[in-house]
């Protein structure tokens, strides 16, 4: 052989021996993903935060669409009498109006941000107990690492279903 080519077969024989190597070590990991947004959406206890919140907000959500229906009303209203309304009269009426809705984005924005905090609450509570799970699955199931975002992860990798199954089976 030339001599040359010696230390190039050399370098290619050792580049795949280091290759082979790294493919036998990285087959060796066991590597998991878990798609948080499934587990929020199918999970046990998700749906019961849900369930929750909505029967918490509803009275509030119905009320809020009330008020909303009966201000759509008196402004059609206002529009379809203000031709006829004295300046005084309509005035009046106008400002009647624009101090409702204000009233009404007020208690809307309120709502929202005591929806979203409960949300949050509730939110923090299922995370908390998934996280837990997935640890379990991690110790018991030896696995070197697990991963909730991915831009790609085969169904061999997914856990998603353990976890949901393990948070709908913990009753906790």
């Amino acid at each position: 052989m030339n001599s040359f080519l010696k230390p190039l077969a050399r370098g290619l024989v050792l580049c795949a021996l280091t290759a082979a190597a790294m493919v036998a070590q990285a087959q060796e990991l066991k590597i998991g993903y878990v798609n948080l947004d499934r587990v929020l959406r199918d999970a046990g206890p998700a749906k019961a935060a849900q369930s929750k919140l909505e029967s918490e907000f509803s009275r509030r959500e119905k009320d809020l669409s009330d008020v909303a229906t009966r201000l759509k009303s008196a402004s059609d209203k206002f529009e379809k009498d203000a031709p006829t309304l004295s300046e005084s009269e309509r005035s009046r009426r106008q400002r009647d109006l624009v101090e409702q809705d204000r009233e009404f984005q007020r208690k809307r924005r309120e709502f929202q941000e005591d929806l979203n905090q409960r949300k949050n609450e509730e939110l923090a509570g299922v995370l908390d107990r998934a996280n837990r799970v997935v640890k379990q699955i991690f110790d018991s199931e030896k696995y070197d690492l697990i991963v909730q975002e991915a831009v790609f992860a085969g169904p061999r990798v997914d856990i998603t279903d353990k976890v949901i199954k393990a948070l709908n089976g913990s009753g906790k």
